[in-house]
C-alpha cells in the first residue's frame, strides 16, 4: 500500500463529509424545509449549477468505462462522446430555460414528476407516482456502477477488497447527501468537477511527453488492428459500422430525461445565471469527452495493449507517469466522479419518493421536517440495494449499468420532458402513455433485441414514447384554457431580480 495516495484519499474523503457537515448545520438554521433540501431554493449560481450538471452526469465511467472501450477498440467508439456532446448542447439550449421557466409557473414544482403533474394542473397523482416509481428502480441500478467504480479504484490502487470499498464508499456517500441535501451535492460536484477535468486532461498530456523520453518501453505490446483508427467499427459501411454510430449517437438522447441534470436547471437563481450556466455546462463537457477519448488512445501506446481489466487505463496510467502524492490527487478524480454522480441520484430519487409519492399517498398532511426525513430514509435504502447491486459476482460491469439506466431514463422521460416545452397541445393521459411505453419498449428491447441488433435500446425506447404520447394526446380532448395559458406564460422569457 502507498501511504501517500492513501493520504491524498483520505483528506479528499474528510473535505467531502465536511461540506456535508457544513450545509447541515446551515440547513438546520434556516429551515428552508423541503425546497431547500431538494432544489437549494433555486438559488444556484452558474459556475456551481453547471458543474455540478455535469459531474453528476459524467460518473467514473467517463474516466474508466469509456477510455478503456477506447483502449481496446480505438476509434469506433468516439460516436459515444459525439452523442453525448450533441445531447448536452441541445439540452442547455433548448431545455434547460423552458424547464426553469416552467416549472416554476407550474407551482413552483421541485421534482421533474410533480412538474410534468402541475404543468397538466391535474389533481390526479398517477403520474407523480409512476414516475417515481422507475426512478428509485433505475436509480438503484445507476447508484451501483458508481459503488461498483469505487471497488475497482481501491482494489487497483491499495489492493483492498472490492467490497470493503463499495461498503465505505455507500456510506460516505449515504453520510453527506443525508445530511447536506442538494446544496451539499451541488457544492461537492462543483469541486469534484473541476478535479475530474484537471486529471483527464493533465494525465494524457505527460503520459505523451514521457514516451518521447529516447529509454521509454511500453510496459506491454503496442497490438493496433487495422480498424483501430477507423470510425467505421468494423472497418465498412455494413450494419454493425452503423449500428455502433446509431448507438452512439443515441447516448444523447438520455440528456432529454435524465431527472437528476433536469433538476440542476430548475434550481438555477435566474436567466443570467442560466446563460452563464450553460456556456460552462457546455464548455466543461466537451474538453471532458475530448479528453476521455485522447486518454483511451495515449493510453494504448503508453502502457500496451496487455491490460487484462480495460478499465482501469486511466488508474494505470497515473500512477506511472507521477509521483504518488500527486496520483493520490488525481486519482480521487474517480471517487469524484462516482460520489458525485451517485450523491445526486439518490437525492434526485428521495425527493421523488418524499413529494410524489410519502406525502400525496401515505401521508398528505405530512409536515416539512416529516419529509424530509422520509426523503433520507429513501436514501439509505436505496444505497443498499445499489450495494447489493455492485458487490454481486454477475454485476456486468461500469459501462453495462450505466448503459442501462441512461437508456430507461431517456427513452421513458425524454419524449415527456420535449413535448412538455414545446407542444401545448400535450395532454396528462399522453404523458403518462408515453413515459410507461418507453420504459418498457426500453426494457424488451435490452432483454430480447438489444444482442441481435447491435443496436442501443434507448433508440427505440424514445421512438415509441415520443409516438404513444403524440397519438394519445391527440386522441384525448384538448387542454383547459387555463393550461394552455400556464404553457404561453411559462415559455416567454422572464427578468429576474438579482
Amino acid at each position: 500500500m502507498n501511504y501517500a495516495e492513501l493520504s491524498a484519499f483520505i483528506v479528499y474523503l474528510l473535505l467531502v463529509l465536511a461540506v456535508g457537515v457544513y450545509f447541515f448545520i446551515k440547513g438546520r438554521k434556516a429551515d428552508g424545509g423541503d425546497k431547500d433540501y431538494f432544489l437549494g431554493g433555486r438559488n444556484m449560481n452558474g459556475w456551481v449549477a453547471a458543474l455540478s450538471a455535469g459531474a453528476s452526469d459524467m460518473s467514473a465511467w467517463v474516466l474508466m468505462g469509456l477510455p478503456g472501450s477506447i483502449y481496446l477498440a480505438g476509434m469506433g467508439q468516439v460516436w459515444i462522446s459525439v452523442g453525448l456532446l450533441i445531447g448536452t448542447i441541445c439540452a442547455w439550449i433548448f431545455v434547460a430555460p423552458r424547464l426553469r421557466r416552467l416549472s416554476i409557473k407550474a407551482q413552483d414544482s421541485i421534482t421533474i414528476p410533480q412538474y410534468l403533474t402541475n404543468r397538466f394542473q391535474s389533481k390526479n397523482k398517477a403520474l407523480q407516482i409512476i414516475c417515481a416509481v422507475i426512478f428509485v428502480v433505475v436509480y438503484c441500478v445507476y447508484a451501483a456502477s458508481s459503488i461498483y467504480a469505487c471497488g475497482t479504484l481501491f482494489n487497483t490502487v491499495f489492493g483492498m477488497k472490492p467490497i470493503y470499498a463499495m461498503v465505505g464508499a455507500a456510506a460516505i456517500i449515504i453520510i453527506y447527501t443525508f445530511l447536506g441535501g442538494f446544496n451539499a451535492v451541488c457544492w461537492t460536484d462543483f469541486f469534484q468537477g473541476m478535479l475530474m477535468l484537471a486529471a483527464i486532461m493533465i494525465a494524457p498530456i505527460v503520459a505523451v511527453i514521457a514516451m518521447q523520453a529516447p529509454d521509454f518501453v511500453p510496459a506491454y505490446e503496442v497490438v493496433t488492428g487495422e480498424n483501430y483508427y477507423n470510425f467505421l467499427s468494423s472497418g465498412s459501411f455494413n450494419w454493425e459500422s452503423i449500428a455502433d454510430i446509431l448507438s452512439g449517437l443515441g447516448w444523447g438522447l438520455g440528456y432529454l430525461g435524465m431527472p437528476h441534470i433536469l433538476v440542476r436547471y430548475m434550481s438555477i437563481k435566474s436567466e443570467k445565471e442560466m446563460k452563464k450556466s450553460r456556456a460552462i455546462g457546455i464548455g466543461w463537457t466537451t474538453l471532458i469527452l475530448i479528453m476521455a477519448s485522447v486518454v483511451g488512445i495515449v493510453g494504448h501506446h503508453y502502457i500496451g495493449s496487455g491490460l487484462e481489466d480495460k478499465s482501469v487505463v486511466f488508474i494505470t496510467m497515473v500512477r506511472s507517469v507521477f509521483p504518488a502524492l500527486i496520483s493520490g490527487v488525481l486519482l480521487s478524480a474517480i471517487l469524484a466522479a462516482s460520489m458525485s454522480t451517485a450523491d445526486s441520484q439518490l437525492l434526485a430519487s428521495s425527493s421523488a419518493f418524499a413529494s410524489d409519492v410519502y406525502k400525496p399517498v401515505f401521508r398528505k398532511n405530512a409536515s416539512n421536517k416529516e419529509m424530509l426525513w422520509a426523503g433520507r430514509i429513501i436514501v439509505i435504502v436505496i444505497a443498499i440495494v445499489a450495494l447489493l447491486i455492485a458487490i454481486n459476482p454477475n454485476c456486468a460491469g461500469i459501462m453495462a449499468l450505466v448503459e442501462c439506466a441512461w437508456a430507461a431514463f431517456g427513452a421513458a422521460f425524454g419524449p415527456a420532458i420535449i413535448l412538455s416545452l414545446f407542444w401545448k397541445r400535450f395532454t396528462y393521459k399522453g404523458a403518462i402513455t408515453g413515459i410507461i411505453v418507453g420504459f418498457v419498449v426500453d426494457a424488451l428491447w435490452y432483454a430480447f433485441l438489444s444482442g441481435p441488433t447491435g443496436l442501443y435500446e434507448i433508440i427505440p425506447g424514445f421512438i415509441a414514447s415520443m409516438i404513444a404520447a403524440v397519438v394519445v394526446s391527440l386522441i384525448d380532448k384538448t387542454p383547459s384554457k387555463e393550461v394552455m395559458d400556464l404553457f404561453e406564460e411559462g415559455i416567454k422569457p422572464t427578468v429576474d431580480a438579482e
